[in-house]
């Protein structure tokens, strides 16, 4: 007994010296070394401003955030969100920042009223729709946590056959036609991950097949016990764990589904709910794998495939046979009210020119990895810049710092955000950084636009990971080298989170980060902050890690004389993406000319080399352009990325207006794609038209780079 007296304050000592203790960057050579976009002395004066900002961040106030973020559910449009709205209104505003609102927006949300998925034959079976309680604490006790439901599910009740349908994508319903089954008329149980595709793009799948109604499960073989051990003893999601989420078409427009390309307003024209492209008209409902045993255990008509087969002990048959469920859903859609919090860092010589930090606030249930590790790192990056103010740190250009609501539900609030504010955007958008979740783990990762591809291997070889002593970049660096034909970052940007808008829809470059693990309870109740505190960043530290580096990239956007975007890697980049498109074109028969966009696109690689070394040399010489000059640069250096988007947008997506980068309706990116998606088609026609815009807006971008290059010596 007296050992533990003695142990304990030891403990906590010892714990406390951990939680307190800041992320400072690597003291290293580079000190002397420039960065982009500075002169050797700037270049001094900003890593001293970035050393200061990486000492602020700290684990103990991402843990106090995290704690108070997941203490209830927060769904997006529910009264705690709302309060959660007020505190993170309010912490800003504690922090010192400029200028802080609270902006609203009225948009469709939906809820589950009532749902029943039931099997009435060859036995009967109720599926329970609820996770299971592991601790006897109120908190996990909670009654606001809402049944399984996929939000936007249309509302009805039947009673059909069930077929297993592997990932439920089109070659799984090709190869059940193969077997002789047809799922119209009949339910769809199909797995989240196999492979991967977004829910809304099986919701329209199993739609345009006919399918009655769609069930989506989570197998063990993707996140459960297969994978190790499941919650509360590991990271993997346990048997009644359910994924749920939002099944809308946003793939064709994101945002609120009656307001498509404007901002939901109060006194904003809507549509009706029948009118929307991207509203299902089919039942569906997420199932744990708990629910979905039975289910499959009763499952009669042919063995399915061998690549099919999950990690359930049991055999899995496709059906149909004497299984059959039925289901009622009854859903509460209707237009409420979400609120982002907008908080700014007056920058004093460029005040209209922004670099966005954005991350989202809603959650499912509590969320701590999705979204509130995010919004933990985001408060400590208002903290940090808020001190940095306080002790008389004036910006260049201004940091907008973005807590946006309904994420979730279709990237709601960042995409009204985004609609309003398009055309200052357009005019003074510098770049958005996103974080959707900090941290489910140590492993850093990054999706950029090809131009700022080498911005975080810079900065992340100035930051020490918290468990190895090396830099982000070296342990980042060693397990991307481990895993074949990977990239460091990812420049193919498909969809899924807030930076859509700002890519797709008004063309600002985009950075998305963060720090993943094993992660098996994605968008449950587990996803708490029990589960973080045991699996995902225990000694929080790679929160206030993360804090550091998204803080320092907003600061070198922020000051930077000259803006440090790389076209040149953007060519090179599209140059890869022609090359392999022409090639699938030559293969597939179709007879399409590409050399017009090639000889585009060297000339654009040409002159942005050139304009490369010559911002290096006027740099290097530690004498920067005059501010007249450099300010008509910058704003040639933003708009490059407009350049590549077309008012009309893609055909048949007019919202997604980017002509390099678009999702598929997976999620997945899809470059090039336009005349991508004409080849699919077989339209060779429309391709080649699709061929010339590209060449336009290349030859537009290298215009503007030319405009750049005018201004220098």
């Amino acid at each position: 007994m007296k050992q533990r007296r003695i142990l304990a304050p030891l403990v906590i000592a010892f714990l406390l010296a951990i939680l307190t203790t800041s992320v400072a960057p690597w003291e290293n050579k580079k000190q002397e070394q420039p960065i982009a976009g500075f002169t050797l002395q700037s270049s001094r004066q900003e890593r001293s401003l970035e050393a200061r900002l990486a000492s602020i961040p700290q684990p103990l106030m991402c843990r106090s955030y995290l704690r108070y973020l997941t203490a209830e559910p927060h769904m997006a449009g529910t009264e705690r969100n709302y309060q959660l709205a007020l505190y993170v209104r309010d912490k800003f505003k504690e922090f010192g920042l400029d200028e802080v609102s609270l902006v609203e927006y009225q948009v469709l949300l939906s809820y589950p009223r009532e749902i029943v998925v039931e099997m009435v034959a060859p036995k009967p079976y109720r599926a329970t729709l609820r996770e299971h309680n592991y601790f006897s604490d109120q908190r996990s006790d909670d009654s606001q946590v809402s049944i399984g439901f996929n939000a936007y599910s249309s509302s009805g009740e039947l009673t059909a056959p069930l077929v297993y349908a592997n990932g439920g994508n089109p070659e799984d319903y090709d190869q059940l036609l193969q077997m002789g089954i047809d799922i119209k008329g009949k339910v769809a149980l199909v797995r989240y991950s196999m492979p991967y595709s977004y829910r809304g793009f099986k919701a329209l799948t199993a739609q345009k097949r006919g399918a009655a109604a769609l069930l989506i499960y989570s197998d063990p073989m993707e996140d459960g016990y297969i994978k190790g051990k499941v919650y509360p003893y590991g990271p993997w999601g346990p048997e009644s764990h359910l994924q749920r989420g939002g099944i809308p078409f946003d793939f064709i427009a994101p945002g609120d589904p009656l307001t498509p390309g404007w901002a939901s307003l109060k006194d904003a024209r809507r549509l009706k709910p029948e009118e929307s492209e991207i509203l299902p008209k089919i039942i569906s409902v997420p199932l744990s794998y708990k629910d979905a045993r039975p289910l499959l255990e009763n499952l009669a008509g042919p063995e399915a495939p061998e690549a099919w087969q999950g990690g359930l002990p049991l055999t899995y048959h496709t059906g149909p046979g004497a299984t059959k469920v039925h289901l009622k859903v009854e859903m509460d859609s209707q237009v409420r009210s979400i609120w982002n919090v907008i908080g700014k860092i007056k920058g004093s010589l460029l005040p209209e020119e922004m670099v966005i930090v954005g991350n989202h606030r809603d959650a499912w249930v509590y969320g701590a990895v999705d979204p509130s590790s995010g919004t933990a790192s985001l408060l400590e990056v208002a903290r940090a810049l808020g001190k940095l103010r306080q002790e008389g740190v004036r910006l260049r250009r201004s940091i907008i710092l973005a807590n946006w609501d309904a994420e979730e539900f279709t990237l709601t609030g960042s995409t009204e955000w985004g609609e309003e504010m398009v055309a200052e955007l357009k005019k003074g958008g510098v770049a958005y950084l996103n974080v959707d979740s900090a941290c489910s783990g140590s492993n850093f990762g990054a999706n950029a636009v090809p131009s700022l591809e080498h911005l975080l291997p810079a900065i992340t070889e100035e930051v020490i990971d918290p468990h190895t002593g090396k830099t982000i970049y070296q342990v980042w660096k060693e397990r991307v080298e481990k895993e074949e034909g990977k990239s460091l970052v990812n420049t193919r940007l498909g969809s899924g989170s807030d930076y859509t808008v700002f890519l797709n829809f008004v063309g600002m470059p985009i950075i998305d980060m963060g720090f993943a693990g094993p992660y098996g309870v994605y968008h449950s109740r587990y996803d708490d902050f029990y589960w973080m505190s045991r699996f995902g960043d225990p000694d929080f530290r790679y929160m206030p890690t993360l804090s550091a580096i998204w803080g320092i990239a907003a600061l070198r956007l922020a000051n930077a004389e000259v803006l440090p975007f790389d076209y040149t890697s953007y060519g090179e980049e599209i140059t890869g993406y022609i090359k392999q498109l022409s090639e699938e074109a030559e293969k597939s028969g179709n007879k399409v000319e590409f050399k017009p966009l090639q000889e585009r696109v060297e000339r654009f690689i040409l002159t942005a080399r050139r304009l490369n070394l010559k911002i290096e040399e006027i740099l290097a010489s530690g004498d920067p352009p005059p501010r007249e000059k450099a300010d008509l640069i910058n704003r040639c250096m933003m708009k490059v990325e407009r350049d590549f988007t077309h008012p009309d947008g893609i055909p048949g997506r007019p919202w997604f207006k980017h002509l390099i980068y678009a999702p598929r309706f997976t999620y997945a990116a899809e470059v090039l794609p336009g005349i991508t998606e004409a080849l699919r088609e077989g339209d060779e026609t429309h391709a080649q038209g699709q061929i010339e815009l590209l060449a336009q807006a290349l030859q537009q971008a290298t215009h503007t780079l030319e405009g750049a290059l005018e201004q220098l010596p």
